[in-house]
């Protein structure tokens, strides 16, 4: 059997329309249903300056309306389900699954399932170092080894804990009063290998499993994550060249100009810098922040269709059992 949903507020109209409107659709063979969008910032986004508005099969009808209206969608709904109705598609059609459920519950709640799992496998990489620093070296490198596929871990890209310094850029940065990679270990940075097995010491601390700018990545990622949710996933995607500005154009000029300091084969006299610990965190702000803001509202333009269609349902269930 099909419904009829109204979708009103109580600053719409006396609710003599909705009552017409009841009478109808119970007359004509269908389920009625309302509710009341007040309180709800999706459905008041919506439906606002539209309500009341009916949604009958593949119709939707929004005020101002005449009732003769409203009784021709009923009818051409009605024909287009006629002798076309399976048993356990009616079935299904009043009951609402676990799946279900669980679908609707992740669309309102994405944002912050994201952001703690983001959060969470930043977090963790700071586990390491913590490891180290109480002498569980064995469990310290399962950690490392985990992290190893996600990043470089290389120690001069690197935040460290528990040492002199939270950093040991190479000498090509040109950071004063601050201890170099070369001068604390003794080793070229050109030798890659040690520089990503090198997990620190008693003295120097020891270094986090994600890099300088993987950390600010996931955390501003997190971050535009918690502040999407809690504005009620209201906030619009930035223009795509927007977010190469901000984003990827930062991160790559910063990331990219390094590679002739380490690579092998460059034409003398290329230009070779080395990045330093505030603008690889800067740049991955930016990319994290920039990225999460251009990719939180294109899924919840995917998303919300198949949110509100739920919601839809569930509202029917819960009314139809409550009759």
């Amino acid at each position: 059997m099909r419904t009829l949903s109204v979708y009103y507020s109580h600053k719409d109209a006396p609710a003599e329309l909705r009552q017409e409107v009841k009478n109808l659709t119970e007359n004509l063979g269908l389920i009625y249903i309302e509710v009341c969008i007040d309180g709800d910032l999706q459905l008041t986004e919506r439906y606002q300056q539209m309500t009341p508005v009916i949604l009958v099969g593949p119709y939707r009808i929004h005020a101002p309306f005449t009732l003769p209206e409203v009784e021709v969608a009923i009818k051409a709904t009605i024909y287009q389900d006629s002798g076309q109705e399976d048993p356990q598609v009616e079935k299904r059609r009043f009951t609402f699954s676990l799946q279900e459920r669980f679908t609707l519950w992740f669309s309102k709640s994405y944002p912050w399932i994201i952001s703690a799992v983001v959060l969470l496998f930043a977090g963790l990489s700071f586990l390491p170092p913590m490891l180290m620093k109480n002498g569980q070296e064995g469990a310290a490198n399962t950690f490392y080894k985990f992290y190893n596929v996600f990043c470089h871990q290389l120690a001069f890209r690197s935040y460290f804990l528990y040492g002199i310094q939270p950093f040991y850029p190479r000498e090509l940065a040109h950071l004063p009063e601050v201890y170099t990679y070369e001068a604390v270990t003794g080793m070229p940075a050109e030798n890659i290998a040690f520089a990503r097995n090198f997990k620190g010491n008693e003295r120097l601390g020891y270094k986090t499993a994600l890099c300088q700018r993987d950390l600010a990545i996931y955390g501003s990622l997190a971050l535009f994550g918690i502040v999407f949710g809690l504005t009620g996933k209201r906030i619009k995607a930035i223009p795509w060249y927007l977010w190469i500005v901000v984003a990827i154009l930062p991160i790559g000029l910063d990331g990219f100009s390094q590679l002739p300091g380490l690579a092998q084969g460059w034409p003398s006299g290329f230009p070779i810098r080395e990045s330093t610990p505030f603008l690889r965190t800067l740049t991955g702000l930016l990319f994290g922040f920039g990225t999460g803001w251009f990719m939180y509202p294109l899924m919840e333009e995917s998303i919300k269709e198949a949110r509100f269609a739920l919601q839809r349902k569930q509202t029917v269930v819960m009314q139809i059992s409550e009759k």
